[in-house]
């Protein structure tokens, strides 16, 4: 069984899987794309009344993160290195998604479209679709049971077979993580609300969720994983990603504690 077993994980080491530079050029340039409308919707907003510096230099350094999870070394080397990997999931399911998400696209875009056309994206925002893609506990299962899905399954190794769905999971890792962040923090105008104590119970159950993939991957790597990297790869994804999320648990804790601290409007004329 042991014999086995350790054949299997160095075999999955020794895989040469499809390696081009099409797929990473097609999503370095979702990413690009994205920013350059964000750079000209902030440069016209700026004609009327100044966008945040602090939200435009987010959105660079995300998009510069995800860019760098999807293209160039990294992402060649993700392909045969597991840490490696691990390291581009970080940087693209999750630091980038934060850094955009406190960007604030959707309130950037809202501010330059014209009265008519913002007025029927907002329309969007309030309806059941854009209910259920912000709910808090459907953002989660995306989220974490999308890389439950990824981790558990042979879903990584065929990844690395297929360009098709190499495209797909990577765009899905983005997307999940980006609606997460954006179904627990109320920086974008956000119609279908939900309190603090629910979204924090929703964020701790998946931190757990997050940690206890991570413990298993330390035990049991994905098809084609051998077990050293599958070893330092969680590792990476538990510790490296506590990281990101004590991020995210500060900034909702700092709203929290806005929204509840006692307000002295009262004044003496």
């Amino acid at each position: 069984m042991y014999i086995n077993s350790h054949l299997h994980h160095y075999h999955g080491t020794e895989q040469q899987p499809i390696v081009s530079a099409l797929p990473q050029l097609l999503l370095a340039m979702l990413f690009v794309i994205a920013l350059i409308l964000y750079i000209i919707a902030a440069l016209r907003s700026n004609s009327n009344k100044p966008w945040p510096l602090h939200r435009t230099v987010c959105g660079c350094i995300g998009v510069v993160s995800a860019v760098i999870a999807v293209a160039g070394p990294l992402a060649s080397l993700a392909h045969t290195n597991f840490v490696a990997h691990m390291l581009s999931h970080l940087l693209l399911g999750m630091l980038a998604p934060l850094l955009l998400v406190l960007a604030a696209p959707m309130t950037l875009m809202l501010k330059t479209l014209s009265i008519p056309l913002a007025r029927r994206i907002t329309r969007i925002l309030k309806s059941w679709p854009s209910r259920l893609l912000t709910h808090p506990l459907f953002t989660a299962l995306l989220n974490i049971g999308g890389l439950w899905l990824l981790y558990t399954t042979n879903l990584y190794s065929l990844m690395h077979e297929s360009v098709v769905l190499y495209l797909f999971i990577h765009i899905h890792i983005f997307i999940a993580g980006y609606l997460f962040t954006l179904s627990l923090l109320y920086i974008e105008p956000m119609p279908h609300r939900f309190s603090f104590v629910y979204r924090s119970i929703i964020l701790i159950l998946s931190l757990a969720g997050h940690g206890i993939l991570s413990k298993m991957i330390y035990v049991q790597p994905p098809d084609g994983v051998s077990l050293n990297q599958a070893k330092l790869g969680a590792m990476l994804m538990y510790y490296g990603g506590d990281m990101i999320d004590l991020l995210l648990i500060m900034i909702l804790c700092s709203h929290w504690f806005r929204a509840t601290r006692p307000r002295s409007d009262l004044s003496i004329h």
